[in-house]
């Protein structure tokens, strides 16, 4: 079973159970972020990989999809209103994941907070 980070972030326990399923036995998992948007239901990070529900995969597909962080190329934060960063936060509450070899993924949060969160426990493994 996975283990959790001291510091969890879980917006719903629902989302923490899909999340929970499918990790590796010595997986930690860090967060589970509800988001909005008619593409993605949440977003799950773990101290391996970011986790998704797409519900637009392959066209017509539903599926969990999982994006190691060694296939990131980049993490970005939609400049919102021309501002990125306001007092130490991203005003943004998107971010977009460019894996490897692959067309970028756009995540819209729930509050820029989130969103920051997010991109401070991506950047922690893509800076390793």
């Amino acid at each position: 079973m996975a283990r959790y980070a001291e510091d969890l972030i879980v917006d719903k326990k629902d989302q923490l159970e899909k999340i929970e399923g499918i990790c590796l036995p010595d997986e930690i998992i860090r967060a589970v972020f509800d988001l909005k948007g008619r593409g993605t239901g949440f977003l799950g990070l773990t101290d391996k990989r970011i986790i998704f529900y797409d519900k637009e995969f392959m066209k017509k597909r539903k599926a969990i999809v999982s994006i190691p962080y060694r296939q990131i190329a980049s993490v970005a934060s939609e400049d919102n209103k021309g501002f990125f960063i306001k007092s130490g936060f991203l005003v943004s509450d998107t971010l977009i994941i460019e894996p490897i070899g692959v067309e970028p993924r756009i995540f819209e949060f729930r509050g820029g907070d989130k969103a920051h969160a997010a991109h401070s426990i991506i950047m922690q493994y893509l800076l390793e």
